[in-house]
């Protein structure tokens, strides 16, 4: 279900807006809803990722275990190419 909400718009920001939305084939009011939505799942990945560090630095700090950055990259350019590669052996820091 869709609310109903105000916002006020800088009017610069506003005839920025038209012919873009236009241009797009969209109104204004379209194309501001894609763009509030393209921003908040864009952070919403963001915190994720951020997230997803911390935890890795927790289990760093825990562990100990660690990977070579050289064995990464291999093992990923060798999966992005299709190639099946042995997963990277970790090390104890």
């Amino acid at each position: 279900m869709a609310v109903t909400t105000t916002l006020k718009l800088p009017e610069a920001l506003k005839k920025r807006i038209t012919p873009l939305a236009e241009a797009a084939g969209k109104s204004a009011h379209a194309w501001m809803v894609e763009a509030l939505e393209t921003q908040a799942a864009d952070m919403e990945k963001r915190r994720a990722f951020v997230e997803s560090a911390l935890l890795a630095r927790e289990e760093v700090a825990k562990t100990g275990r660690v990977y070579r950055s050289e064995d990464v990259h291999a093992w990923f350019l060798a999966r992005a190419s299709g190639r099946k590669a042995p997963k990277p052996r970790s090390y104890k820091r």
